[in-house]
């Protein structure tokens, strides 16, 4: 799936979330975009580099962190999930990020702050390949994905913002005149 709007995409924002992503590796390896949103002024993706595992944090071009696996994904199934463990409550904060494949931990890392409002208006949720600008300088697109991805799930906190923060949020989309 492809091109989907941030609006209709799962919320991942201000909250803690992990992302798992389901493959098969033919013999001779394989790379590309697992699933990505938003792109080079903010966006985040899940891919493979040179067979490895990567999650890559962008917050307005400035604030990039990626999480990398050290080891390259052997031929046969996989699963690679990455959990974001938020430093809420409160808007854009940071938190640790920790990446495994097939339940053992292949790498952590910390991102300082996240995006609070929007990763973008015209940029959307792509999944097997990136239909936008990349959210990381790893890859061009489309960089698709040159395995088997069986599927990608994306679990939310059930973290909830105070009315304080909701209202901020509120006023924040209507200032730049954004309804979703």
């Amino acid at each position: 799936m492809t091109r989907i709007p941030e609006g209709s995409a799962p919320d991942i924002k201000n909250k803690s979330f992990k992302v798992a992503a389901e493959m098969e590796i033919p013999d001779g390896g394989a790379d590309g975009v697992l699933v990505t949103q938003g792109g080079r002024f903010n966006g985040w993706g899940l891919y493979l580099l040179e067979g490895k595992p990567v999650f890559h944090y962008n917050l307005i071009g400035k604030y990039r962190t990626s999480v990398a696996g050290q080891d390259k994904l052997t031929p046969g199934k996989h699963v690679i999930v990455v959990s974001f463990k938020y430093d809420g409550p409160g808007l854009g904060k940071g938190g640790a990020a920790t990446l495994t494949v097939d339940g053992k931990a292949a790498a952590e890392g910390k991102l300082e702050r996240t995006v609070p409002l929007r990763f973008s208006a015209d940029e959307t949720l792509d999944i097997g390949e990136d239909t936008g600008t990349p959210a990381s300088e790893d890859y061009h697109v489309p960089f698709k994905f040159t395995g088997g991805l069986k599927k990608v799930m994306i679990e939310l906190s059930d973290n909830k913002l105070t009315p304080v923060e909701e209202e901020e949020i509120r006023k924040a989309k209507e200032a730049i005149g954004v309804t979703d």
